[in-house]
């Protein structure tokens, strides 16, 4: 057996040799840090032979260390076909790495002559001292208990905590495809149990806003097609009198903040890509359930402008008697370009009075949106960010979704290398984005919901995006959400931009700065270092820095 330690950034495929791997066998973090590192093993046999074979661990910070599993998942559509750069790993249909699986300790694993990896993770939730601390990994014949190899990780916990998440951090949640994929009842015990586990998997990786479905999301829904209803507010229709209940929402609220949700975002008021129409409500009219709005209405429609001016009044009202409207935003279209201008301003001028004091804003990548004061806070597209910042804008947040693919900016898809998702990170701190959003957590549909997917066959959506777009989370059997090499380096990201923030409160941006790009270029959203050892080193730089000055203070 042979087996070699990597970092997290390594990506390891069934066919590649265990000896282009680079070693990775020392690191640092902060006591309120999870750090993640790699191991990769395969057999010495040539052969296609079989053992089993199983993991201890033995180190003073065992209770904090978990290991997982990287399984190789199918992907059919790597990248998309004519607009892709060359910073891939690999552009062709295969099995890619990429899905982490738990993996108990001594339980049993094969070893074969194909390249296998663990993920592993360390997280003291700042229970921790400061020290330095060896991970002793062992690997043993499973069946006759025989040492196969030992490997020795040395992991220094820094006597610092990492500054607060400031980062508004938004994925994109899909309640009716857990529903699908599950196969239960909206809103059953079950469906809240797995709703809230998949939640505490978002937060844990650095999600702080949730999408809330106040109506059934008008999200990637084919014109005339519906979506499972997955409605939090209950509607209730009278005599042309609306009432609502809160109920459900008030559970999502306290289920949120349990978690760490700090900020909430309500679904869409008007359809995607135009706001030509009404999202789908449904609402007990004279004691029988019906559809009351969706695509037969008009987004401007006379019936659907009143019942807007009725609901979210009282929609706010709630969300004060849960003090958390302040930390909520609202969306109108998701997405509108150039031709849907005018849409989008008439579906504006509705809810625009009814949200003087709140925030509004949406994906888009149209400038003058902005600038002629049609959206107040735009959340363009990353490779569009910069210029946005140029001319002045402030608070910058951005996006991606499918793409972008090409001209080297950071995503997070399958096929492409870890330092691709993970440079966001410096990114972010750099030009200052204080939000970013993703479409797809857990979105488990082909494209425009004709039907529902197996995300473990489909991570594509079904040839609908390049594999990775649509989410960062698979469907455990349990109800758990078990995460994905992206979700987990992408949360790596923000951490390395909060140690980015602690390093400028102690030397200042000038510094900080000049460490990030020592010997680079200016850093940009386009144009950074095609490696992993820049971000490790970074990282390394940026911790002794920190390391030094808190010792200077502490003597």
């Amino acid at each position: 057996m042979i087996v070699k330690l990597i970092s997290s950034l390594d990506k390891c495929f069934l066919d590649e040799n265990i000896d282009s791997k680079v070693s990775y066998e020392n690191g640092s973090c902060f006591k309120n840090e999870i750090f993640r590192f790699g191991c990769c093993y395969t057999s010495k046999d040539v052969c296609n032979t079989r053992k089993n074979i199983s993991l201890s661990i033995c180190s003073p910070i065992k209770e904090y260390i978990t290991v997982k599993k990287v399984e190789h998942i199918p992907v059919k559509l790597p990248v998309e076909r004519h607009t892709h750069d060359d910073n891939y790993l690999r552009t062709t249909p295969g099995l890619y790495p990429d899905l982490l699986t738990p993996v108990e300790e001594n339980s049993r694993m094969l070893l074969t002559n194909t390249l296998e990896s663990l993920f592993i993770e360390v997280n003291t939730n700042g229970n921790s001292q400061a020290g330095e601390y060896p991970i002793k990994l062992t690997f043993k014949d499973f069946d006759n208990g025989e040492t196969l190899e030992t490997v020795v990780f040395n992991l220094e916990i820094i006597d610092e905590f990492l500054p607060e998440q400031d980062l508004v951090f938004t994925q994109w949640f899909y309640c009716d495809c857990l529903m699908n994929y599950y196969n239960i009842e909206a809103f059953s015990e079950e469906h809240w149990r797995i709703i809230e586990r998949f939640l505490a998997t978002a937060c844990k990786n650095g999600v702080n806003m949730l999408y809330t479905p106040v109506f059934t999301p008008a999200l990637d829904t084919y014109i005339g097609g519906e979506r499972q209803t997955v409605q939090l507010v209950d509607i209730s229709l009278e005599n042309g009198i609306y009432t609502f209940c809160f109920e459900k929402l008030d559970r999502w609220i306290d289920m949120a903040k349990r978690q760490g949700i700090k900020y909430f975002e309500m679904s869409h008021f008007f359809t995607q890509w135009g706001a030509e129409f009404a999202p789908k409500i449904v609402a007990n009219v004279d004691g029988i359930e019906k559809k009351i709005f969706g695509w037969e209405n008009s987004a401007t429609s006379r019936e659907y402008s009143e019942f807007l001016t009725v609901f979210i009044p009282q929609l706010i009202d709630f969300l004060k008697s849960k003090g958390v409207d302040k930390q909520t935003v609202y969306h109108i279209s998701d997405e509108p370009s150039e031709k849907h201008l005018e849409n989008y301003k008439k579906a504006r001028a509705i809810v625009e009075p009814l949200l003087k004091d709140y925030i509004t804003m949406d994906a888009l990548s149209n400038y003058e949106f902005y600038s002629e004061g049609i959206v107040k806070n735009p959340v363009p597209i990353i490779d569009q960010v910069e210029s946005f910042i140029e001319k002045g804008i402030s608070n910058p947040w951005c996006y991606y979704c499918m793409g972008p693919g090409a001209n080297n900016m950071s995503n997070r898809l399958i096929s492409m290398p870890s330092y691709r998702n993970r440079i966001i990170g410096m990114q972010f701190y750099k030009f200052g984005i204080k939000g970013f959003l993703h479409w797809g957590y857990n979105f488990y549909n082909d494209q425009l919901s004709y039907k529902s997917i197996n995300p473990f066959l489909f991570t594509d959506g079904e040839c609908f995006s390049p594999a990775g777009d649509c989410f960062s989370v698979y469907p455990a059997p349990d109800g758990n959400a078990w995460e994905s090499i992206r979700i987990c380096v992408f949360h790596d990201a923000i951490q390395d931009m909060r140690a980015l923030q602690l390093c400028e409160k102690l030397y200042g941006k000038d510094y900080t700065l000049k460490l990030l790009e020592e010997n680079i270029e200016p850093l940009t959203f386009s144009n950074y270092p095609k490696s992993s050892e820049f971000i490790l080193n970074v990282r390394e730089k940026v911790n002794r820095a920190i390391k030094t000055k808190i010792s200077l203070k502490t003597k």
